[in-house]
C-alpha cells in the first residue's frame, strides 16, 4: 500500500515528465528533467533502496543536467557564430 508520500511523490514525477516533454523554452525542459531525477531519487529512497537513490541523485540529476546545460550552451554559442 502506498503512503501519501510516496503517492504524492509519484503525482509530481508524472507532472515534471508531463512538463519536460511539452514546453518549448528547453532550458525549462531541462530543469523539469533535473527536478524528475531527483524526484526519481526520492521515490527509490523510500523503496528502500538508497544505493540506487544515491546513484540517480548523482548522475541522473546532477552529471545529466550539468551535461544537457553545456550542450545547450554550446548550441547557443554555436548559433550567435553564424
Amino acid at each position: 500500500m502506498l503512503s501519501w508520500v510516496e503517492f504524492v511523490t509519484l503525482l509530481i514525477i508524472v507532472v515534471a515528465a508531463y512538463f519536460s516533454i511539452r514546453v518549448s523554452n528547453l532550458l525549462f525542459a531541462i530543469i523539469a528533467l533535473a527536478a524528475l531525477s531527483l524526484l526519481l531519487s526520492l521515490e527509490f529512497y523510500l523503496l528502500k533502496a538508497p544505493d540506487v537513490a544515491i546513484a540517480e541523485a548523482g548522475i541522473g540529476a546532477a552529471l545529466t543536467t550539468a551535461i544537457y546545460i553545456l550542450a545547450l550552451y554550446q548550441i547557443k554559442k554555436e548559433s550567435r557564430k553564424r
